[in-house]
């Protein structure tokens, strides 16, 4: 049996390395309500010049998923917690491929040039920009894990505030989007822009709900 202070050090490494892979997570998303404004300023190569850095960002935060996992496969049984350490990554994960989603249906829509109203575009912005807010509070979250569970569960209750302010302005969007007159093929990847942006912040409140788990064990 180890000391109970190595214990301490390697979850702390562990955690370290985590923060870096949702930092990544983190910068990806924020290129998501700069693709919706570019949509809105009907500005294309600046909307495939980001699809390109989403892919690559992508690839990068693949890897830092596998590094999370090569370093709780090298402490094996030493950290009994590893299975939490792992659920919060693979969670965070899952954000990347929705902003990857997101900005390729947003590319094909701007490259068979469909006709979006200017409004919905608009409303895509905002609705972005909350999702964002879902995921900065999620690595606020993961970031104060050592000041205690009070510190931390308290900033996984501003994840779901942000959560239910971007289910608010879902709903209404979805409502006013099936309202307009959009031709079938736009329409589809309306909603499942939609349903993407919703998923990243349903997927950000669960990995809240990982990262409070964590905070019992720090």
């Amino acid at each position: 049996m180890l000391p109970a202070e190595t214990d301490e050090r390697v979850k702390r490494r562990i955690l370290s390395v985590c923060q870096d892979h949702l930092r990544k997570v983190l910068n990806l998303t924020r290129k998501i309500p700069q693709i919706f404004d570019c949509f809105f300023r009907n500005d294309l190569d600046t909307i495939r010049r980001l699809y390109s850095e989403i892919r690559k960002e992508e690839e990068e935060i693949d890897n830092a998923r596998r590094m999370v996992s090569k370093e709780l496969a090298e402490v094996g049984a030493i950290l009994t917690s590893r299975e939490d350490f792992l659920r919060f990554t693979n969670l965070s994960s899952e954000i990347a491929d929705f902003c990857e989603g997101i900005a390729f249906r947003v590319l094909e829509l701007m490259e068979h040039d469909w006709e979006v109203p200017s409004e919905i575009k608009r409303d895509l912005t905002k609705l972005s920009e909350a999702v964002l807010e879902t995921v900065a509070r999620l690595r606020e979250t993961l970031m104060v894990l050592t000041y205690g569970s009070s510190v931390a569960l308290q900033k996984a209750q501003e994840v779901e505030i942000a959560e239910r302010a971007v289910d608010d302005l879902y709903r209404e969007l979805e409502i006013k989007l099936i309202s307009k007159e959009i031709d079938i093929p736009a329409l589809i990847l309306l909603r499942d822009i939609l349903q993407l942006l919703e998923d990243i912040a349903d997927k950000a409140e669960d990995a809240s709900d990982a990262a409070r788990i964590l905070s019992f064990i720090m």
